[in-house]
Formats: structure tokens, sequence, C-alpha cells
């Protein structure tokens, strides 16, 4: 159970821009206006908080579904 990891990708125009990673623990951008984004949701310690709590709320309530 320590290797999962929940991903949460942001895309346009089939393009991903940001990501948030539960293992790196925070949003990683990758176009100039993802790097704008994941730098203000990286600042809001209350979007962080929430996106960490999905990997337990989201993939360990559901590892043994399938």
């Amino acid at each position: 159970l320590k290797d999962i990891q929940f991903i949460d990708s942001y895309c346009y125009n089939k393009l991903e821009f940001a990501r948030f990673d539960s293992n790196v623990g925070e949003f990683v951008g990758y176009t100039t206006f993802g790097v704008k984004n994941a730098e203000r949701w990286n600042k809001d310690t209350s979007i962080i908080a929430a996106m960490r709590a999905q990997r337990e709320a989201y993939c360990l309530t559901n590892v043994g579904i399938d």
C-alpha cells in the first residue's frame, strides 16, 4: 500500500499543463500557464491538504475492489 500513487492531471487541448502527484506532494506545471497555476495552488495550504487526503480517500479505499 505504500507504493500507491494519486495523480490528478489538468489538460487543455490534449496537452497536460499541470498535475498533482501524491509522491511529490504538490502541483507541478508543464507549461507557462501550468507553472503559474501550480505556484498559486501550492501557496494555498487548504488545496494541498485536500489533494494529499485524496490518496487515502480515493485510492486506499478502492484498492481491494480491482
